[in-house]
C-alpha cells in the first residue's frame, strides 16, 4: 500500500514468530535477531532507500486487534502513522475487525503504545468498501521549545523538540536558508540530517513510559507557518538514515501539533492541513490536552487515505549474496 506516496509493505507470511512479553521487547528481539529479514524486504533489489514496512505481532495489550513493527532503512521506528492509516483499511479488508458502518474502530497497538484507528465503510454491491482513516495517537508532547544547537557547517541553528510517538526535531526551513517548496530535496535532506544528528548529540531525551521511546528519530522542516490557517502547512520530514517521507508525516503531524499548541498558535478542537513534498495532505487536530508523566500532553486525531498498490512474494535462492539487501546510497 501507500500513503500519500509514502510505501507500507505488509508482511502477510513467511516470517518467523517473534517472542516478547510486551511489543518492545519483540521489536529488540528483531532488532537483534532477525535484522537481515529487514534488509531483505527493505534494501534493494527488492525495495530502495526509502522504502517502508510493516510486520505484524501478537499484540500484548488488551483491546488490540492487531500488533505491528515497523521497519525502514536504518532500523526499526516506535510509531509511523501513515502506516497506521493503511493499516485501518488493510484489517478491515482484510476480515482481522468486521466492518461497520459508516467508521469501523481498529485498535492497532504501535511499539509506542496503543492507537484507536476509525475507518470510514460504505456499503456497495452487497458488500462494503473502506474510504479515509483517522487515528487518535498516544500523547504527543513538546519535550522542549526554542533551543539552540550548533549544527556543523550551519552555525546555530533555533529549533523545537516535539513527540508523537517519536520525537522531532522541528523548525522553520528559512530559518536555515531553504525553502519547502522550492529549494532542492537533496539541500533539504543534507541540512535536516545535519540537524538531526548535532540535536540527538547536544540533547539528552527521556519518555516517561520506557527509555527505549527516547531517541531523535529525525527532523521536520517546515515553511514556518505555525500559527493557525484555513491554508495547509507545508513541511518535510527526513528520519532513519536520511529517508524522506513522501507522506506529511503522522507522528510528525502530531509532534507538530503538540508544540504548536505548547506555544499557544493553535487551540484545542482547532483542525490543520499538513502539506507534504508529492502535495498529499494530512489533517490533524488535538482533541484534548492530558499529562503524559511530567509534560503537558494532548492527544491529536490525524486524518489521511491510503491506497493499495499491489502484492509480491518474495524469495532468496542460496548463493544469491546480493539478493540478501544492498543500497547505494
Amino acid at each position: 500500500m501507500h500513503t500519500g506516496g509514502e510505501p507500507v509493505r505488509i508482511v502477510t507470511g513467511g516470517y518467523p514468530g517473534i517472542p516478547g512479553a510486551t511489543i518492545l521487547e519483540k521489536r529488540r528481539y528483531a532488532r537483534e535477531n532477525l535484522d537481515p529479514l529487514r534488509k531483505l524486504l527493505i534494501f534493494e533489489p527488492r525495495g530502495h532507500y526509502d522504502m517502508y514496512g510493516v510486520i505484524p505481532v501478537e499484540p500484548d495489550l488488551p483491546g488490540a486487534d492487531m500488533a505491528v513493527l515497523f521497519i525502514h532503512n536504518e532500523g526499526y521506528s516506535t510509531m509511523c502513522g501513515h502506516a497506521v492509516v493503511a493499516l485501518g483499511r488493510y484489517a478491515v479488508d482484510h476480515g482481522l475487525v468486521p466492518p461497520q458502518t459508516p467508521f469501523t474502530e481498529v485498535a492497532i497497538q504501535c511499539p509506542c503504545g496503543l492507537v484507536q484507528a476509525r475507518v470510514e465503510v460504505a456499503e456497495k454491491d452487497g458488500g462494503f468498501v473502506t474510504g479515509g482513516v483517522s487515528f487518535e495517537s498516544v500523547s504527543s508532547f513538546a519535550f522542549a521549545l526554542d533551543q539552540m544547537v550548533d549544527v556543523q557547517g550551519m552555525g546555530p541553528v533555533t529549533l523545537d523538540i516535539g513527540y508523537g510517538g517519536a520525537f522531532y526535531a522541528i523548525l522553520p526551513a528559512q530559518s536555515v536558508g531553504l525553502d519547502v517548496r522550492t529549494s532542492p530535496i537533496a539541500a533539504l535532506v543534507e541540512a535536516a540530517d545535519r540537524i538531526t544528528k548535532a540535536t540527538a548529540a547536544a540533547i539528552p531525551l527521556d519518555h516517561p513510559d520506557d527509555p527505549d521511546l527516547a531517541f531523535l528519530y529525525g527532523t521536520i522542516l517546515t515553511d514556518g507557518r505555525d500559527g493557525f490557517s484555513e491554508e495547509p502547512t507545508r513541511n518535510i520530514c527526513v528520519f532513519a538514515e536520511r529517508e524522506v517521507d513522501r507522506s506529511p508525516t503522522g507522528s510528525g503531524v502530531s509532534a507538530r501539533i503538540a508544540v504548536q499548541v505548547a506555544k499557544g498558535q493553535i487551540g484545542l478542537g482547532q483542525s490543520r492541513r499538513f502539506e507534504s513534498v508529492t502535495g498529499a495532505v494530512f489533517s490533524g487536530k488535538a482533541v484534548r490536552g492530558e499529562k503524559c508523566g511530567r509534560f503537558d500532553a494532548v492527544r491529536v486525531e490525524v486524518g489521511g487515505r491510503a491506497y493499495y498498490s499491489g502484492r509480491s512474494h518474495f524469495t532468496l535462492e542460496d548463493g544469491d549474496e546480493l539478493g540478501r539487501g544492498f543500497l547505494l546510497r
